[in-house]
């Protein structure tokens, strides 16, 4: 198969200061694809992630990236086909995932920016690469495994449950033994797929119910587990029920992403953690990277064993990456938001035309 001239891409168009992210900070365009210089590998893109952190990428930067300039392509983590390659460490017809951006091919030079992996596993689909088995099923695993040193008999509370980080937590706390755990998502559809599909005892609904109260009545003995997603005044809420030695894992706050920089949320209630002898620990999954074999390792073999089931929201074609974004900012995925850039994605794993050309 031959490797297309042009190649589309997203790039930005303008910045939503102030504001919501909207389809027209976007504009999708072509350009030809340039030769390759030594060490430099093509990758053809089969799936697109999305994620919060994108809105700051077109603003002031974040997770460690600069802010994008007016006509650069999108950045953002995909899953692709090495498609022709002058790196040694990289060879046609290797599946990665990595830093592709918002496009249909992509260009890199394997340097540790671009944190490109071979996906070694075949038990589940390669859109997983960008999921469960992805930097996403990464953060799951090693934010609650390390990070929130997840014990026996715990109790969980998570926030952002329905998210795609959230959809795995419930499941490999289970697994290793936790006892009750209960999700925070948004809308009666939300909280019936955490208890019905993703491993979780209850569900409170945020947009309908007390949270405070609803703790209450769930956690009537408290929590000894928090795994964040949302922050703000969930977070503050949180820290009402702390049980004694209670450990807090802040992995996002998407609650925020849309408000005042200048101003965040200001909690009220941290002094808790000194009440409780709690601690409350931040981390950034891409500092982890010596630990993603064993994330791997570990989850695909809950996969294999029927212990970890996935859910992704398929939006079909690269023209519908400004809407996957956006729809991760009103709520509307649900679990793991990607787009399928390449409809022949997963039968490239049968007959791929690039092994050893």
């Amino acid at each position: 198969m031959s490797v297309a001239d042009q190649n589309r891409q997203w790039v930005l168009a303008d910045r939503p200061v102030g504001r919501e992210v909207r389809e027209s900070d976007f504009e999708l365009v072509s350009r030809p694809i340039p030769a390759l210089r030594e060490g430099e590998l093509l990758t053809r893109t089969l799936y697109l992630s999305v994620a919060p952190v994108m809105r700051r990428y077109m603003l002031q930067g974040g997770a460690g990236e600069k802010p994008l300039q007016i006509g650069e392509t999108m950045r953002g983590r995909g899953v692709g086909v090495v498609v022709a390659s002058r790196n040694p460490r990289f060879a046609p017809g290797d599946f990665v995932q990595g830093k592709l951006g918002w496009q249909e091919h992509s260009i890199s030079d394997g340097s540790p920016y671009y944190m490109m992996y071979r996906i070694a596993q075949r038990i589940a689909p390669l859109s997983t690469g960008i999921g469960v088995l992805g930097v996403t099923g990464f953060t799951s695993y090693l934010g609650l495994m390390d990070i929130a040193q997840l014990r026996p008999g715990d109790r969980v509370l998570v926030s952002g449950a329905a998210g795609g980080v959230g959809s795995s937590v419930a499941q490999i706390a289970k697994h290793h033994g936790a006892g009750r755990v209960v999700g925070i998502a948004g809308g009666p559809e939300k909280c019936r797929l955490l208890v019905d599909r993703l491993g979780y005892d209850a569900a409170i609904d945020h947009r309908s119910d007390d949270l405070h109260a609803r703790l209450g009545d769930l956690m009537p003995e408290g929590l000894d587990v928090f795994f964040d997603n949302v922050g703000g005044a969930t977070l503050d809420t949180a820290l009402l029920h702390l049980r004694t030695d209670a450990r807090i894992a802040l992995c996002g706050r998407i609650s925020e992403y849309l408000g005042d920089d200048e101003q965040p949320y200001a909690l009220r209630h941290y002094q808790q953690l000194h009440k409780r002898y709690a601690m409350m620990r931040s981390f950034f999954i891409y500092r982890m990277e010596t630990d993603f074999p064993r994330a791997e390792r570990a989850m695909a073999e809950m996969i294999g064993s029927g212990a970890l089931t996935h859910t992704e929201d398929v939006l079909e074609g690269l023209e519908r990456m400004p809407e996957a974004l956006i729809r991760l900012y009103t709520g509307a995925n649900r679990g793991k938001q990607i787009v399928r850039v390449d409809p022949l994605a997963e039968t490239y794993r049968d007959h791929n035309p690039w092994r050893g050309t």
